[in-house]
């Protein structure tokens, strides 16, 4: 998110408001860790540097810190894990970056309804974990899933291969929370699965990369863990996996997760160096291991290694 050239510095304001505001840490771009420094230059221009950049701790704080910048114009830089500063364009100096990674605590997690409720910077990997203790899980499989957080993944839209099964981002997220340009906080959706009240603004948030506002709040659809899952690659020429993908979509076969492999990604698992077609099932065992044997079966009748 951008806004016009800043007419006033922010290091001076924030520094005068940090007695009053102890829980917001602060620190300016020279003080910053250099392996920081060189992830917020992944978003950067050359020679580009991040000014001054704040942790708040609330979405109340956060929301104060987007007043401010925008009564001052500054240019602002909201990351989380900062696991996809890289993608998209790239920014010039920026005046106020936002760690959005103290924002991580667990909302509600409403069992018996299938959702949860969590702030931005929560890791996908925590959030995983803590549903798995209630057998449940996000059905998302992202990129850097370690570092990635709630907030990025929506701002992205990295959803990952179980997009085949369950949809996008936009199809699990049911309410959201941001913070407008102006320092507003508003809400979207709510916390049940049935809402349909007001404008749909959670698609319009997701893939937005933060140009619309800074996420501070989201809750998902979560499904239960399946009991069994495996996962069957086949390798082989592109026109026999080409076929085996249209064989596949046109059955009756429910994968969960289709991905095809380049064959220096098949090397680096072990695989054959060849293009790869990776099919994930997941349901009852005598479901997978049924759905398994016909696309073995498939896959061989077109000379594909499995």
């Amino acid at each position: 998110m951008s806004h016009r050239p800043a007419s006033q510095s922010p290091s001076s304001i924030l520094k005068n408001l940090q007695p009053a505001h102890g829980s917001i840490g602060m620190a300016d771009w020279n003080n910053l860790d250099s392996s920081l420094q060189a992830q917020l230059g992944q978003a950067l221009q050359p020679s580009g540097v991040v000014e001054s950049v704040v942790y708040p701790t609330t979405p109340a704080e956060l929301a104060e810190m987007m007043k401010l910048a925008h009564q001052h114009q500054w240019r602002i830089l909201p990351w989380g894990g900062g696991s996809k500063l890289g993608w998209g364009g790239l920014m010039e100096d920026i005046q106020l970056g936002l760690g959005l990674g103290r924002l991580d605590r667990l909302i509600d997690h409403a069992v018996g309804d299938l959702t949860v409720t969590v702030e931005a910077g929560m890791r996908i990997a925590d959030l995983q974990t803590t549903l798995a203790k209630a057998n449940q899980f996000l059905a998302i499989d992202p990129l850097y899933e370690d570092t990635a957080t709630v907030g990025g993944i929506i701002a992205t839209a990295d959803t990952g291969a179980l997009r085949q099964r369950y949809g996008g981002i936009r199809d699990m997220l049911i309410g959201v929370s941001f913070v407008r340009s102006d320092g507003q906080l508003a809400r979207a959706g709510g916390r049940v699965v049935k809402n349909v009240a007001g404008y749909d603004l959670m698609k319009l948030l997701t893939g937005s990369y933060g140009t619309l506002g800074v996420i501070c709040e989201a809750t998902w659809r979560v499904y239960p863990l399946p009991s069994t899952s495996q996962t069957l690659v086949l390798s082989g020429t592109a026109d026999a996996i080409a076929q085996l993908s249209q064989q596949l979509l046109a059955s009756a076969l429910t994968p969960t997760a289709v991905e095809l492999l380049a064959p220096v990604t098949a090397a680096a698992l072990g695989l054959p160096s060849m293009l790869g077609l990776a099919v994930r099932f997941q349901s009852s065992a005598a479901s997978v291991v049924q759905q398994m044997n016909y696309l073995e079966q498939w896959g061989q009748a077109l000379d594909l290694r499995g």
